[in-house]
């Protein structure tokens, strides 16, 4: 739900952007146009996987304080000289802290949400990995396990 490939809306279809000068700048105007917050990061090489139908936009050059894509530099819409091969992906990560970070990339180089409860500090733990959301075995879970889960989660 915060990341994959960048597909805009334009003249009645969907179509992809190329990633020609696609960078992090960009990638924090498409994060704040969708309403997230976060660590954004541009991808680029059809990251998320090849799109199809148009590429509308080629050689987007935001300075990172736009509100939207449309407020940036780039090619006039659909003038572009690229392949779906080059289609740009931004993760607008919200879980930007060190110990997830260190954690994450130690254990199973995914990200940890709470699910279904009553508010946004309880519920199931789920873990993100390899594009899917999955549940947490309680096998050997303690305290200690959920002390680190709500540090990566920003609850102190």
């Amino acid at each position: 739900s915060f990341e994959g490939r960048v597909e805009v809306y334009h003249d009645g279809k969907w179509g992809t952007i190329c990633d020609d000068q696609w960078d992090d700048r960009d990638a924090e105007v498409v994060c704040r146009q969708l309403g997230l917050s976060g660590n954004p990061k541009a991808l680029s090489w059809a990251h998320y996987g090849q799109g199809s139908g148009p590429i509308l936009l080629d050689e987007v050059e935001c300075s990172g304080n736009e509100l939207s894509l449309d407020q940036c530099k780039k090619s006039d819409w659909g003038q572009q000289n690229c392949d779906h091969i080059e289609d740009a992906g931004v993760s607008c990560n919200p879980f930007t802290g060190t110990d997830l970070q260190l954690y994450t990339s130690q254990m199973w180089s995914g990200t940890v949400r709470l699910a279904g409860g009553r508010s946004p500090s309880e519920g199931r733990v789920e873990v993100y990995y390899n594009g899917d959301w999955g549940t947490v075995c309680d096998d050997g879970w303690t305290d200690l396990g959920a002390q680190v889960v709500c540090r990566q989660l920003g609850f102190r």
